[in-house]
């Protein structure tokens, strides 16, 4: 996880349900943030709703902080991004999700993202704190987001500039010698073959072809052919009763 120093701090001002707040903080945890300030909740704070729909952040809402005023939650940030769905006659730079944080990224000092309350977002005088806007681009006819979405999308943004730890891929085996393949694809035939699934005549060379185009395609590595040609094996023998 990156530096948390270089992390956005999630600023929620005025936020209004305990529920909101905890999916907030569920979304900021999921792509690797986690400091949250909150300007004068509503409902006050701690909020009992908070913890459960935060369903295991648990440590992100014990450990934000509470703040009078936007003004004050700010304070030692050098760079503030307002999230607002139009610009409210303030003059500033419009910038994307993924444009705002590639500046955090680059930017020397703290950086906060400030989300206004469900119903109503920032007020002008919040938004006139920042020193840009944040916009997301969605559907003009239906614009509205909730807070966590909000929140989420650009989390997700941030962590993709890499600043969580990819999951490292799985070592896969190498593909199976073509001899393996070969000796695959002799199998079937030789099962198919007194079954006259190659019949009539005209056809057992198309038929051949799609068998092992079939049977190249997906790219088997050796296990993956030993378990094949252990099916065959089973099914070319006689059924035993079980006892």
């Amino acid at each position: 996880m990156a530096d948390k120093a270089a992390q956005p701090i999630i600023v929620l001002v005025r936020p209004q349900l305990g529920e909101n707040i905890g999916k907030a903080a569920r979304a900021m945890l999921n792509f690797g943030l986690t400091e949250m300030r909150l300007v004068s909740p509503r409902d006050g704070w701690p909020n009992p709703s908070a913890g459960p729909a935060a369903a295991g952040a648990d440590t992100l809402l014990d450990n934000a902080s509470i703040h009078p005023t936007l003004a004050d939650a700010v304070a030692d940030c050098r760079h503030v991004y307002a999230t607002t769905v139009r610009k409210r006659g303030v003059s500033k730079r419009v910038l994307t999700p993924e444009m705002a944080v590639q500046e955090i990224q680059a930017a020397q000092g703290r950086s906060a993202i400030v989300f206004g309350p469900e119903r109503s977002g920032l007020e002008t005088g919040d938004v006139a704190l920042a020193g840009a806007i944040l916009t997301v681009p969605v559907n003009p006819d239906f614009p509205s987001l909730n807070l966590a979405q909000a929140v989420i999308l650009c989390a997700y943004e941030w962590s993709k500039l890499g600043a969580m730890a990819v999951p490292t891929t799985e070592k896969l085996l190498p593909p199976a010698a073509q001899e393996e393949l070969e000796g695959l694809i002799d199998h079937f035939e030789r099962l198919l073959e007194p079954r006259s699934y190659f019949w009539p005549e005209a056809r057992a060379t198309a038929s051949r072809l799609t068998l092992r185009n079939m049977l190249t395609k997906p790219g088997w590595n050796s296990l993956e052919l030993r378990s094949l040609r252990g099916i065959l094996s089973t099914l070319e023998k006689e059924p035993r009763e079980r006892d």
